[in-house]
């Protein structure tokens, strides 16, 4: 399956959203289709042997819409030159429309107050023109809105305004021609389209403010870098820079892209991607990322990762995604948004009929009017906008914390979470152990066997092997490559191989146990290792131990605080672990942890999340392996230390960048800001409908003033979505 963004445009309301995405499912090839109102963009999953792209853009116009594909990298770009483009739009129309309604606007305030007017405002010539300019072109975006939506069998925000502001349009207009002496009301439809303009601009640049956080993060890219050329400093624009280009970085600049330091020594502002506002000190050999702030030192660093593959791109791709995403909690929307129009329609109508057969009867200007107040009073954009604009900025929010979320489905869920297992090396701990003891037995040729250990643990590619080959130093005439017969890495146990005939084993001491491997006299030996919350990890020639090392692995600063508060938040804490019981439990006291699975294999995490989960509870495992990897994708919700691999990275719906697990508390204090946010748009949306649409067919509402509080009921969600970037975080 491929995946594919396309921007719409000439979208109005939610119902316009869900016509085109019931529309894209419909089509033979398409897995899914996602629409967002608040970003006009779809996202659509398809298999590209049964449909192309140019007939998934097809079936979006034939509804109306103009649409285009996103082909290339630099599609959130693209993305806010079509906003800024759609709010320059909206400013000329609304401008041109108030100036049109500035003369009626006098009108409607010279009877309010009774002050005389000139003859020339009361003269219907002139309310004729000025009342045909706004309305036909103005309005023209209305009535291309509500004519494809009504021939493709749907209704939408666009056919109540027009049928709305055309009543009182057509009525003056006929009164002038054939009812001489009657009133005009040219002033309700103007002041109703250009108060609606007014309310769909505030409202396309109230969205922009909720996309900022992308914006920003666009805006870190450097436009040009300094690449070392045959001893020469040579200035290129940023898309030129190729992997292993060597950069010059002076004080002040912004790293172009994610690479190495091969020369040089700095301190490097990385606020952005991991929120902490204290500069990282960084020597040769160390990652810096595209995007960071060289404070102080002149750095060469080389190239690794550039252009769409660097991490801020990746940050930036993904905040994108997540704003574009659906929340679960947005279908209650969707379904409503569906029926909304129609009803609405039938409601208008019976006022109508009320009105003129039965409340004032014979009254035609009365009836109209009631029935223009109920269609330009109801919102379906309000209820539209709850869900996606909160998701907008709620994602934006926790990028600019530190820590990215995929979709707007994580950013609901984590708010249930009541569960979260961590990992214990690289999550709780710092994931880099190192060797802290070695007992070796009284083997001949001793050197000859700690060189075996050594680099047999150096091809582990395990963070407890490594950390042994890496403390096993042995003088350059021992230490030689060593040729295995056979070779094989046990996942959660250790090794087995063959050396010169010799059959060695090396793994924890369950491991040895199975293999029928006895320590005798060094049991009591490993088991105080473990007392101390060190691995023991053990090395058998031959069936006997030959050497006994000892790795310990630093707690992280942070870990007992963290979990401090997530125990005061009402959240459960657990740790998981492949390592010994006895380690386990001394790294859980020092964590304050006090619910403890150890020794679980890789294989078996997944099963132990789904056996938490089927006690009823939602979980987060959090994680940095590969092997916790199947246990991320078990879990009701992934989180994954931006630290660690990419495998558990992209089985995760949400990272913590560059591993701290700080962030884990903020993630779910935000979910529940954010899904409170939601409520509260959702409550005041469906409220004001069924406050609004009641008043407006008892009559208490005119029309002007019920168009006024249609626009402002849009504004002022996104409005309350906005506070979501200052809602403070304990």
């Amino acid at each position: 399956m491929k995946r594919l963004d396309i921007n719409i445009e000439g979208m109005s309301c939610a119902g316009c959203a869900a016509k085109v995405e019931n529309k894209l499912k419909e089509k033979n090839g398409v897995k899914n289709a996602v629409v967002n109102i608040a970003t006009h963009q779809a996202m659509v999953e398809y298999d590209e042997e049964a449909i192309d792209v140019s007939e998934l853009i097809q079936t979006i116009e034939n509804l109306g819409y103009s649409a285009y594909a996103h082909l290339d990298e630099n599609m959130e770009d693209l993305w806010f030159k079509e906003q800024d483009k759609e709010k320059d739009r909206l400013k000329k129309q609304f401008i041109f429309a108030l100036t049109c309604s500035m003369p009626f606007l006098a009108i409607m305030l010279g009877h309010i107050f009774d002050f005389p007017l000139p003859d020339f405002l009361s003269r219907a010539e002139w309310q004729i023109i000025l009342a045909t300019l706004v309305q036909f072109v103005a309005g023209f975006s209305f009535y291309r809105g509500a004519f494809y939506t009504l021939r493709s069998g749907g209704a939408n925000m666009d056919v109540l305004v027009v049928l709305g502001t055309t009543t009182a349009y057509l009525y003056s207009l006929i009164a002038v021609f054939f009812m001489p002496g009657e009133p005009l009301y040219f002033e309700v439809s103007v002041m109703l389209i250009t108060l609606i303009l007014l309310g769909k601009y505030l409202e396309a640049s109230a969205k922009a403010r909720a996309s900022e956080a992308v914006k920003k993060l666009m805006e870190l890219t450097p436009k040009t870098a300094n690449i070392i050329r045959n001893g020469m400093v040579e200035e290129v624009p940023y898309e030129q820079v190729r992997k292993g280009d060597i950069l010059l970085i002076r004080p002040g600049e912004r790293v172009p892209v994610d690479g190495e330091i091969i020369e040089g020594y700095s301190s490097l502002d990385e606020s952005v991607f991991t929120g902490e506002s204290l500069p990282v000190d960084k020597k040769v050999g160390d990652k810096v990322i595209g995007g960071s702030i060289n404070k102080f030192g002149i750095i060469k660093v080389r190239a690794l990762d550039v252009g769409k593959d660097s991490m801020l791109s990746r940050i930036i791709r993904m905040v994108g995604e997540a704003q574009a995403s659906k929340a679960p909690i947005q279908r209650l929307a969707d379904v409503g948004a569906g029926y909304f129009v129609p009803v609405v329609l039938g409601l208008a109508l019976i006022t109508f009929i009320m009105w003129y057969f039965l409340l004032d009867k014979g009254d035609l200007v009365h009836a109209l009017m009631n029935m223009t107040a109920v269609l330009v009073i109801a919102c379906p954009c309000a209820m539209g906008l709850a869900t996606p604009v909160s998701v907008m900025v709620g994602s934006g929010r926790a990028a600019n914390l530190g820590f990215l979320i995929r979709g707007g489905e994580y950013l609901e869920k984590a708010h249930k979470i009541d569960t979260v297992v961590l990992d214990k090396t690289g999550t709780i701990t710092e994931g880099t152990p190192h060797l802290t003891d070695i007992f070796l037995d009284k083997f001949k040729n001793q050197p000859r066997y700690l060189n075996i250990f050594k680099q047999a643990e150096a091809l582990s590619d395990h963070p407890v092997g490594l950390a042994v080959a890496k403390g096993i130093n042995l003088p350059p005439d021992i230490e030689s490559d060593i040729s295995f017969q056979e070779f094989a890495v046990i996942p959660g146990h250790g090794i087995k191989a063959r050396v010169d005939g010799e059959d060695i084993v090396i793994g924890n001491y369950r491991f040895m146990k199975k293999e029928g491997i006895s320590a005798g006299s060094l049991e009591e030996l490993i088991e105080g290792y473990e007392k101390e919350g060190k691995t023991a990890v053990i090395m058998a020639v031959e069936n006997e131990v030959a050497a006994v090392a000892a790795v310990a692995d630093k707690i992280k600063e942070n870990a007992a605080e963290v979990v401090k508060r997530l125990k005061k938040m009402g959240i459960d804490v657990w740790m998981i672990s492949g390592d010994n019981l006895a380690t386990c439990l001394s790294v859980a006291e020092k964590a304050g942890i006090d619910k403890v699975m150890a020794e679980v294999l890789p294989e078996e995490k997944a099963y132990k999340i789904k056996s938490l989960i089927a006690e009823g509870r939602t979980v987060a495992m959090v994680g940095d392996g590969i092997n916790d990897a199947p246990a991320l994708v078990a879990a009701d919700i992934g989180i994954a230390m931006g630290n660690g691999t990419d495998i558990a990275a992209e089985t995760a719906g949400i990272i913590l960048v560059g591993g701290d697990l700080a962030k884990l508390p903020l993630v779910i204090e935000l979910s529940r800001a954010t899904v409170k946010n939601i409520k509260q748009n959702l409550f005041w949306a469906f409220i004001y409908n069924i406050i609004g649409i009641p008043l407006a067919m008892a009559g208490f509402l005119n029309p002007i003033i019920a168009g006024g509080a249609m626009s402002l009921s849009s504004v002022s969600v996104v409005l309350n979505a906005l506070r979501l970037k200052k809602v403070r975080l304990k």
